[in-house]
């Protein structure tokens, strides 16, 4: 793998050596900041029934949030 030098301002190192931690080089931080998974990079990870039951799950989960919001809204409210 080769290398390049890149002209960076002062400000903009300090902020790269601010978020680079002890053991890892400025090359491993620039590429963990710029990583991006693309969502359809994910396709296939799980089967379809597990896929249908994470989705119910999910949605039972923002239900029970739901009604436990609205319960404690209302108990404020009365006070």
């Amino acid at each position: 793998m080769g290398s390049k030098n890149i002209s960076i301002s002062d400000e903009a190192y300090l902020r790269l050596s601010e978020l680079k931690s002890r053991n890892e080089s400025f090359t491993d931080v620039i590429y963990r900041l710029t990583n991006r998974t693309n969502i359809l990079d994910l396709r296939g990870i799980i089967k379809e029934e597990e896929g249908k039951s994470l989705e119910k799950n999910i949605k039972k989960s923002r239900r029970l949030s739901k009604e436990r919001i609205d319960s404690l809204t209302k108990e404020l409210n009365e006070l």
